[in-house]
């Protein structure tokens, strides 16, 4: 069975990857260069869609460029220990918390300012007072 040689915006379909973004991913090192017809246009295969797919996948669990790069890696090494991929894991898991947190926190201290903004035509606005406030941020 001959492989499928794919166009990028076959590529972008079939990955749901944007031909933007697999350009960026190969300029950035995250994918091989393509390989090129005689006019110059790039060609991919079904591994280049499986990578593409990975990398989708990773990015909407939110990791890292860099992230994404380390676990590639370690999907490529047959010879990987699991325990790696699970360490880096539960660092993304870590970092997404503290996120959580610093949200929650910015969501808490937005809804207490707009339960405490009359919402009338009066020009009095403790939201935009808050603002105003230079506080140092941590």
């Amino acid at each position: 069975m001959q492989a499928r040689t794919l166009t990028i915006g076959d590529a972008a379909r079939a990955s749901g990857v944007s031909a933007k973004m697999i350009r960026h991913y190969e300029a950035i090192g995250l994918l091989a260069a393509a390989r090129r017809t005689e006019s110059g246009y790039r060609v991919y295969g079904d591994d280049d869609v499986h990578q593409l797919r990975f990398v989708h996948r990773a990015r909407a669990l939110g990791f890292s460029l860099e992230q994404i790069g380390t676990l590639l890696g370690l999907w490529q090494d047959k010879g990987r220990a699991s325990a790696d991929v699970r360490a880096l894991a539960r660092s993304h898991i870590d970092e997404l918390d503290r996120k959580i947190a610093e949200m929650q926190a910015m969501r808490r201290t937005l809804a207490g300012l707009a339960a405490s903004c009359h919402g009338d035509a009066r020009p009095d606005c403790p939201i935009l007072d808050d603002l105003a406030t230079q506080r140092k941020t941590p």
